[in-house]
């Protein structure tokens, strides 16, 4: 540690970081644009000048920019120097000149990272009265606004979008003062990660376009931490409402998790809870099924009081998109031999060898921000941009360790992100990938191997097998592959944190195994090996803990008769399980009871339908795929009859005269009851504090200081404005009174502080910049591998792929957008999903009499189903292979891989 001067105070800072970095890591306020934590240095805004002295008896000194001078210790500087201050103050106004000073019409004003560092330079009165240089704004999708008059040239969207990112559709064109930022032509950004340049950028350039159709001012939004729930990563976001309405969702920081950004499916899949689709009221259906329905709290509730006076004659279902405290509900109502978590059976053999491999794994499980860290990774099987995008963005900065490391050896400060590009732009730390097809990580992998399952697993039992002789054998290898096998276990041995990453991708059991036995390999050869293994839904782990039978068991049950109640909490059966498997159980159920916030054809075949919360709604708690269980608190009351499902099933149970086992009066009892009923979920009381939680005898703030209009919010309604009525499950008020500062990181809901307004903001709630927060991280891990290595390797190595004669192996392709069901609800999301299609590689689809230019159409025949879908030539597939997208809408499940035949078929 070294120790640096700041106007005549000495204060401690890292000699691996910038002046810069260690000011603000100080708390001290320095205006800066281009500089960011999670990218580093390129000294492009010149806005962060301090004078720089020699010793303590220079008193002349010399302007330099704090984030490209290091924080060498004995480093004397000055931030109120007059000459300092003068310069800043000259640069602010030459970057402005040509700023349309647009504050109040700007989407951006009042959270403007621009507007901050003008008030902190002193910057509040202009001077140029001449034309201003104007750009052409472009159409660029339905996740982002562009207003280019508005930019000052930081150059932070292309770092980000280009070089963190890896995109390839936005750019800086142009010279001089006439630079811009944007596309070649119009068009949608197709990086899955563009949303980022609305928090970025540090003014109105990139803006939150889904906002802008209910815009309000930033400081108007209420806001509670959350966690993302459109994939199994555990993403924190701060969701934001106004009048009973969610209007965007922003990134949470977690060091541990996400960091500083998000994937677009978690920005913007939100609008489901806007949907028209929404449930908002009790529904009963009388059998026969009629057209008319009609709402009645008491009668819907009659059924679900039968369920629950009848445990043993129902069904219970869950999902992995709901809390754990709805389903641990669930499981009480019903009772443990009755409750299924909602898991298909292809879906369920993948998810209990996961948890089986996560439990007997004796390599650490990884997190995010510990996949970063990785300096070689092997990618078994899944297409990791598509199934888990934010870890592929982490997966990215993976691959730089090898052009960092050469840096170093030039003398090249890490923070110098330019530089460092620029000494090795082609280095990457080895990325291995073994996929059915291409993935938008190809760019920086070597090799990326296009595999069938079995081969892809036939691969990574001989990399464990190269490294560890004790692993079992694969006979028969390709000799190529075996070379490649041999390439990757050599870079594996040679790294000092090596990374195995697989998932559900391939649909096979055989890949995990082998992901397995690669990580078990590595740390019998004594590496530091890491695993990270995928889940698709944001609580399907935890829904895993929890146990339960199989879901077709469960259909099995109702249609032989041993139960005639079914109730289903948050889950639409038909996207689990095959058609006629979940019609016949539906009909022969005497009477179905939904849970859910959107309609959809299991609800419409429910006797009644009772309103559930949506993560914006409600509370509870969510198992990621490394184990780390969160927290999500309600951003805003449910309107009318809107709940959270355990509280419908707590009231049905109660009801029914079974109090004792439902005298949860809170969600903290409920959190705790499955603790002490779960031995797996012991700790997750301890993912964030109580609802008694106060600081200093009080609530924390719900709402920004800022807040304006609270007594007129329903003036439009009634001239009484009713007492805010705060969440009674969380330590939050309903409104900008109360605590608000230096809190634990599970309950800061939104960044900000005098003087900074923007997301920027986090650096005052940091222990240090880009490290962590200051209140502690949010959540607790229930898994953390390193068991017991006496486990044994799996040894049931599969054969190898063989094409066959007029069929196709079919495999499962995910989509970032349309594959999850939540997020395809949404109008934004769903102009971004693909229609349903076939793949196949040209040469496959040609040597089958098919004319593979994409305007055919086949009647695939796949798992007992037919599909007529339109064929996609992909020269990035393996060949003998056919791909099935997964999840969009109105395609039926299927258990993938299968063989499948086709045929032609007209439209």
């Amino acid at each position: 540690m070294a120790s640096i001067i700041v106007d005549g105070r000495t204060y401690p800072a890292d000699p691996q970081t910038n002046l810069l970095h260690a000011c603000l890591s100080q708390g001290l306020d320095l205006p800066y644009f281009c500089w960011h934590p999670a990218m580093g240095s390129v000294g492009a805004c010149r806005q962060c000048a301090v004078k720089q002295f020699a010793d303590e008896s220079d008193e002349s000194g010399r302007i330099v920019m704090a984030c490209m001078t290091p924080a060498a210790d004995g480093t004397r500087i000055a931030i109120e120097d007059p000459e300092a201050r003068d310069f800043r103050a000259s640069v602010i106004e030459w970057l402005m000149i040509n700023h349309p000073h647009d504050c109040p019409t700007c989407e951006e004003g009042g959270e403007c990272h621009l507007q901050d560092m003008t008030q902190m330079t002193g910057h509040t009165y202009r001077r140029y009265r001449f034309d201003k240089r104007t750009f052409r704004n472009q159409d660029l999708g339905p996740f982002i606004n562009h207003e280019m008059n508005r930019c000052i040239t930081c150059y932070r969207c292309v770092r980000f979008y280009r070089d963190y990112a890896g995109g390839s559709d936005l750019d800086a064109f142009g010279a001089h003062d006439h630079v811009y930022f944007g596309r070649q032509a119009d068009g949608t950004l197709e990086s899955e990660f563009s949303g980022n340049l609305a928090e970025v950028c540090p003014t109105g350039v990139f803006t939150d376009r889904t906002l802008s159709e209910h815009y309000v001012r930033k400081w108007d939004l209420r806001t509670a931490p959350s966690v993302c729930v459109h994939c199994g990563l555990g993403c924190n976001t701060s969701p934001g409402e106004r009048y009973d309405r969610l209007r965007r969702i922003q990134n949470r920081y977690h060091e541990a998790v996400n960091g500083y950004f998000l994937c677009d499916r978690g920005r913007f899949g939100y609008q489901f809870v806007n949907s028209p689709r929404r449930i908002l009221e009790p529904t009963r259906h009388h059998r026969p099924r009629a057209a008319e329905s009609h709402a009645d709290t008491e009668e819907a509730l009659e059924l679900l009081d039968e369920a629950a006076a009848r445990p043993h004659r129902t069904i219970g279902i869950g999902s992995p998109r709901a809390s754990l405290e709805v389903n641990f509900a669930l499981r009480r109502l019903v009772g443990p031999e009755n409750f299924s978590p909602g898991i298909g059976a292809a879906e369920g053999r993948l998810l209990n060898e996961t948890v089986d491999i996560l439990h007997r794994t004796p390599a650490h499980i990884a997190g995010m921000a510990e996949t970063e860290e990785c300096d070689a990774v092997l990618v078994l099987g899944d297409d990791i941009p598509d199934t888990a995008p934010r870890l592929a963005l982490s997966l990215r900065q993976a691959t730089r360790h090898r052009a960092l490391a050469q840096a170093e050896k030039l003398g090249i400060p890490l923070w110098q992100d330019a530089a460092v590009r620029q000494a090795s732009p082609h280095a990457y730390s080895p990325l291995v990938l073994a996929t059915p097809g291409a993935t938008r990580l190809d760019d920086c992998a070597d090799p990326a191997l296009r595999l069938a399952p079995a081969d892809i697993a036939r691969f990574g039992f001989a990399v464990a097998y190269a490294l560890d002789a004790e692993a079992p054998p694969v006979t028969d290898l390709e000799p190529g592959l075996e070379e490649a096998a041999r390439e990757t276990a050599d870079r594996l041995r040679h790294a000092e944190r090596p990374l195995v990453v697989s998932g559900y991708g391939a649909g096979s059991t055989a890949v995990l195994q082998a992901a397995s036995n690669v990580a078990r390999s590595l740390y019998r050869s004594e590496r530091p090996a890491r695993i990270h293994l995928t889940v698709p839904e944001c609580d399907s782990l935890g829904a895993a803990l929890l146990g339960g039978r199989p879901l077709e068991d469960g259909l099995r049950a109702l249609r032989e008769g041993e139960a005639d109640t079914l109730l289903v909490a948050e889950n639409d059966l038909y996207t689990r399980a095959d058609f006629e498997t979940v019609r016949t159980a539906l009909e022969t159920a005497e009477r179905v009871v939904v849970l859910d916030h959107l309609h959809h054809h299991t609800a419409e075949a429910a006797d009644a339908l009772l309103p559930a919360a949506t993560f914006a709604e409600g509370d509870g708690t969510l198992v990621n795929n490394e184990g780390r269980a969160q927290r999500f608190f309600q951003v805003h009351s449910p309107t009318a009859e809107v709940q959270e499902g355990w509280r419908w099933l707590r009231e049905a149970g109660r009801r029914a005269g079974r109090d004792e086992e439902f005298e949860w009066t809170s969600l903290d009892a409920v959190t705790e009851a499955c603790a002490g009923e779960i031995p797996a979920l012991a700790t997750i009381p301890e993912a964030a504090p109580r609802a008694g939680y106060r600081l200093a005898n009080r609530r924390l703030a719900h709402q920004p200081f800022r807040y304006s209009g609270r007594t007129a919010m329903r003036a439009h309604r009634s001239v009484h404005e009713p007492t805010p009525i705060a969440d009674g499950d969380s330590p939050f008020s309903d409104s900008m009174e109360g605590h608000y500062g230096n809190q634990p990181g599970a309950l800061l809901p939104f960044v900000w502080t005098p003087g900074w307004n923007s997301v920027h903001a986090l650096n005052k709630f940091q222990e240090e910049v880009g490290g962590a927060l200051q209140g502690g991280p949010a959540g607790v891990r229930l898994l953390d591998g390193g068991a017991a290595p006496g486990g044994g390797y799996f040894p049931d190595v599969p054969e190898a792929f063989a094409p066959r004669a007029g069929q196709w192996l079919v495999v499962p392709v995910h989509h970032v957008f349309g594959s999850e069901e939540l997020s395809a609800e949404g109008q934004a999301v769903a102009e971004r999903m693909p229609a349903p299609y076939l793949a196949v590689h040209p040469e496959d689809a040609t040597g089958a009499g098919f004319e593979p230019s994409g305007e055919a159409w086949v009647l695939l025949e796949v798992d007992g189903k037919s599909f007529s879908l339109p064929l996609r030539p992909e020269t990035g597939l393996a060949r003998g292979l056919a791909g099935l997208p997964v999840g969009l809408p109105g395609m039926a499940p299927a258990d993938l891989p299968a063989w499948g035949a086709l045929r032609e078929a007209g439209r």
